[in-house]
């Protein structure tokens, strides 16, 4: 049976309303702060280290380790999240070199022996109960990660490991700031950006000579390669896109992908995917090869027939502007003919569309929905403290108990330094404080959408709009978990899951209600139109076979990366371009080393987005889109069996809990234009 809807949050603890996070930190602060926290944590391992075995409690152990990480995490991502964000370069390195340094420590903590025996012998002797299920599911954990460190080993293979575990976290922050702090810049005629709109090319920086400078961060690089019909220059700034970083990340990623192979075979997993995936959903690689695999044979032929409706475009445009035509796509081709098949096939003009999805009006209306459908209720902070100018903060209550649940901050436009992607950080776990009272949660999220100009506000276009969704998932997600312990706190899920609560909510930037809700003319303040409006909702399909064969290109590259030996990265990405998509990487560049993901606590993970889709339409299609996608009570059910555990429960007990059943693959291949020839109620794959 599907739950029932009725459930009261928030009412059984007291909650600390506090936000402990303070932005206005000096470098040299964060230099002294780093080495107090470090100093202040050691002090409770050293002291759970040094019990007599026979003596260790639930208090003196578990409980005390519990309560250091509560603080620990708060005051490293104050510590550590400015380097994403801050507008001072002093500061934003000064918080890198924070994080390393924490880093390290990480790796120290988490390979201590002395704690580990602690906590094993504590496991021995509560063997007959007398803790609670998440207190219990919080040992068992702590003792699974001590033998995935290796401390059931010799001393000197520790060492080894500890040795690796140091490099790696050091090689992975590299790698991430070098993309970050990349200022590449190019220029550009303003013929030579010919279909690109007037509000996009006022908005760009001039040189001194008048050419208009193009940077590779995201509002400048996607609107160019979509709109600009001169193929050469696109073909510039795709090559340039995908060169980033590539001489310094080139040597990190192949440093990267040795070490992770050698720590995993000192732990005995024969690669570092089946290591990774012993945590996940999934479980062993070969699951992950058969379901990619799987996948691709269902997606081929319709990536086949997109790929000859391309051509065809391809060959027209070339015709009309006389320039010549091999029948063969490039890598800078497939974004331009992409956004011209959603607008000959499907008739939706992108620039005209997103006029409609002025930032303010966008805002509100994802609040509203959000608001509605999991019973809370937010309020701007007037006067927060904030790091920058741009951010706003608000506080979230539960809309029946008026409990305050957390805070959120928005951070939604580009500035030098930032953070390049749009992510949802956690920064307060929402969890339990020493004393027993209910720490309130709060995460940020960060993005790079269009800034507003003279003549217009910022407006998005509607892939924007649907990672502004997205991503915002992941905050509701931080926020409406209710663990007691910081480790599950918020999205501490299974990796392989992690991304399908967020998944699930970007549905509603396709339905007809919440779309009219967050949208209207930011001149006229019109509705969308009726006819505008019904081909948004069908393009959704447009291009899925050659999206989803990308998706698969990646998670191919980053599972081969981490199961074969001697793997050249920019080779095997340029095969499986070849092989999956029939389009072939632009030579001399060089993608995978400007693969955050890589090097971002996803590897060997990528397969997630598709895997964890599987769930998400399931939930959607099963629940909101049966029972009416604006109804409060599966809203409730999926903020209580979906969201409230974070990772206190597995994933697969909460799925079962919210659709009343084992989780099917039907939707997700339906999603994807596909027949099916399952039988009815057959099991997902998964």
């Amino acid at each position: 049976m599907a739950p029932t809807g009725e459930v009261v949050f928030g009412s059984g603890d007291r909650v600390c309303a506090d936000n402990r996070l303070r932005w206005d930190l000096t470098p040299d602060q964060i230099h002294q702060l780093t080495d107090e926290l470090i100093a202040k944590t050691k002090k409770v391992y050293d002291s759970v280290g040094a019990l007599d075995l026979e003596t260790v409690s639930y208090e003196n152990t578990l409980k005390a380790l519990a309560d250091v990480e509560v603080e620990y995490t708060v005051q490293r991502n104050m510590l550590d999240f400015p380097q994403h964000v801050s507008s001072s370069k002093d500061v934003r390195t000064a918080s890198t070199e924070a994080d390393k340094k924490l880093s390290e420590f990480d790796v120290e903590m988490s390979m201590r022996e002395d704690v580990y025996q602690r906590i094993v012998a504590l496991q021995e002797k509560l063997e007959e109960g007398g803790i609670t299920t998440e207190a219990k599911r919080y040992m068992e954990r702590l003792i699974k990660l001590g033998q995935r460190n290796g401390l059931h080993l010799p001393k000197e293979i520790q060492e080894e490991i500890k040795k690796i575990k140091k490099k790696l976290s050091s090689l992975c922050i590299d790698f991430n700031k070098h993309l970050n702090e990349d200022t590449t810049c190019l220029l550009f005629t303003r013929e030579e950006l010919g279909g690109l709109p007037d509000d996009f090319l006022n908005s760009l920086d001039k040189d001194d000579s008048d050419k208009l400078k193009l940077t590779l961060k995201y509002p400048h690089y996607f609107p160019t390669m979509k709109k600009c019909y001169v193929p050469e220059t696109r073909k510039r700034l795709e090559e340039a896109f995908n060169s980033r970083c590539k001489e310094e990340n080139s040597a990190i990623l192949k440093e990267l992908v040795e070490l992770r192979s050698q720590k995993s075979a000192l732990l005995g997993f024969s690669t570092h995917a089946d290591f990774v995936l012993e945590m996940n959903m999934a479980k062993a690689s070969k699951k992950v090869a058969t379901f990619l695999e799987e996948l691709a044979l269902k997606l081929k032929p319709l990536g086949e027939e997109e790929r000859a409706v391309i051509l065809k475009l391809k060959e027209k445009e070339c015709q009309k502007r006389n320039l010549p035509f091999n029948g063969e796509l490039y890598a800078w081709d497939t974004r331009y003919y992409m956004t011209q098949v959603e607008e000959t096939q499907y008739a939706v003009d992108q620039n005209q569309l997103k006029e409609y999805f002025p930032m303010e009006v966008v805002t509100r209306g994802l609040l509203d929905i959000y608001q509605e459908l999991l019973n809370l209720s937010f309020q701007q902070v007037e006067g927060a403290h904030v790091w920058h100018d741009d951010v706003t903060l608000y506080c979230v209550k539960d809309r029946t108990s008026g409990q305050v649940i957390g805070q959120f901050y928005l951070d939604l436009f580009p500035r030098e330094g930032k953070y390049g992607h749009a992510a949802c950080f956690g920064l307060q776990p929402g969890c339990l404080l020493p004393d027993g009272k209910r720490q309130m949660a709060v995460a940020a999220m960060v993005a790079n959408f269009s800034k507003p100009t003279a003549d217009a506000p910022s407006l998005l276009q509607h892939d924007e709009v649907e990672t502004y969704f997205h991503e915002f998932g992941h905050v509701m997600h931080q926020l409406c978990a209710q663990a007691d312990f910081a480790m599950f706190s918020g999205t501490h899920v299974e990796r392989d899951f992690v991304e399908a609560p967020s998944q699930m909510l970007e549905n509603w930037v396709w339905e007809k209600e919440p779309l009219l809700r967050m949208s209207k003319h930011y001149k006229t303040s019109n509705p969308i139109p009726e006819e505008l409006l019904d081909k948004l909702i069908k393009s959704r399909l447009a291009n899925t076979g050659l999206f989803n064969l990308r998706q698969i290109v990646l998670a191919k590259l980053d599972q081969g990366l981490h199961t074969k030996t001697g793997v050249d990265p920019a080779e095997e990405y340029a095969r499986l371009c070849q092989e999956i998509l029939g389009v072939p990487a632009s030579a001399g560049t060089n993608m995978p080393a400007t693969f955050g993901h890589l090097a971002g606590g996803y590897d060997a993970q990528y397969y997630g987005y598709l895997w964890s889709e599987v769930f998400s339409m399931d939930m959607f299609y099963a629940r909101f889109k049966q029972e009416g996608i604006m109804n409060p009570k599966v809203g409730l059910d999926y903020r209580k069996c979906i969201l409230k555990p974070g990772g206190s429960e597995d994933a697969a007990e909460m799925l079962k809990k919210f659709l009343g059943r084992e989780p099917k693959q039907e939707a997700f291949l339906l999603s994807k234009g596909l027949s099916i020839e399952l039988e009815p109620g057959t099991p997902c794959a998964c």
